[in-house]
């Protein structure tokens, strides 16, 4: 299956001109993050994740699917790519400024180069970035976060937003991915015990200035001024707000629900 820019385009309710300007690449990012969630629940379920076009595009677009970085920003690069974008992926590590180079590879982002600048383009860091952002020195309202991008000091731009005190942030070059270290490390991201995808649902969804999350039983939407969380309480719970909130139809999730309440004992242990 080759990758339907039609289907793409009608999954997403993208109406505009299909042309390799700023208004189109804006209202394509916008389109996508607005619809397609970001999710974890192929790993969970102990499935390998897309890796080929034809895979991805049937999961994301034909079986309405979301997905992680992998799969939603490789998706879009070949989006970009079949409308003339010049359009390089790179290689990122969410919390390298904590944990050092090993991080690198764990995230897939996406650099534009249109009209002599560079963009920072990136449609599957959960569902934050709405639209893209000039690769230099700077920060913007992006409610309900603050992004910004800053110099680590170390020959890498770190992309950071925030909510709170505390910046959640990835680090990355505007050189082309060594696509080895990415597959390496998609590869323990989904397989090691040790990988926060494998320990913990992740589901996440934008609504222009409300974000939602799903973290095994918590869930929580965030929106300019505040925020609104609760726990779940049964596997039918989770399977209305998947639907509901998130537009995923996807029963077999409620056979996760047992290791979704023992993994939340584990991190709450006096809830």
């Amino acid at each position: 299956m080759s990758l339907s820019l039609a289907a793409y385009f009608d999954r997403i309710g993208f109406t505009g001109a299909p042309v390799a300007d700023r208004t189109t690449l804006d209202a394509l990012c916008r389109a996508h993050i607005n619809t397609i969630p970001f999710e974890n629940i192929d790993v969970q379920l102990g499935r390998k994740t897309a890796r080929s076009q034809a895979e991805i595009h049937d999961k994301l677009v034909i079986r309405q699917r979301g997905g992680w970085c992998y799969e939603q920003n490789g998706l879009m690069g070949w989006v970009l790519a079949e409308l003339g974008f010049d359009v390089t992926p790179l290689c990122a590590g969410v919390l390298r400024d904590k944990l050092g180079d090993g991080q690198l590879g764990n995230h897939l982002c996406l650099r534009v180069n249109l009209d002599g600048q560079d963009l920072l383009v990136d449609v599957g860091f959960g569902s934050s970035l709405l639209a893209p952002m000039i690769i230099a020195e700077g920060s913007r309202d992006d409610a309900p976060f603050t992004v910004g991008l800053s110099h680590s000091g170390d020959g890498y731009w770190r992309f950071w937003e925030m909510t709170g005190s505390d910046p959640f942030s990835f680090d990355f070059t505007a050189n082309p991915a060594d696509q080895s270290v990415l597959d390496a490390k998609r590869v323990w991201q989904e397989c090691d015990p040790d990988s926060n995808f494998v320990q913990n649902l992740v589901v996440r969804r934008r609504q222009d200035d409300r974000h939602h999350t799903l973290r095994g039983k918590i869930f929580t939407t965030l929106y300019p001024g505040g925020s609104d969380s609760r726990v779940l309480s049964n596997a039918d719970e989770l399977l209305d707000l998947l639907e509901g909130t998130f537009d995923l139809d996807v029963p077999e999730a409620a056979s996760l629900w047992p290791a979704i309440c023992a993994r939340h004992a584990v991190v709450f242990p006096d809830a």
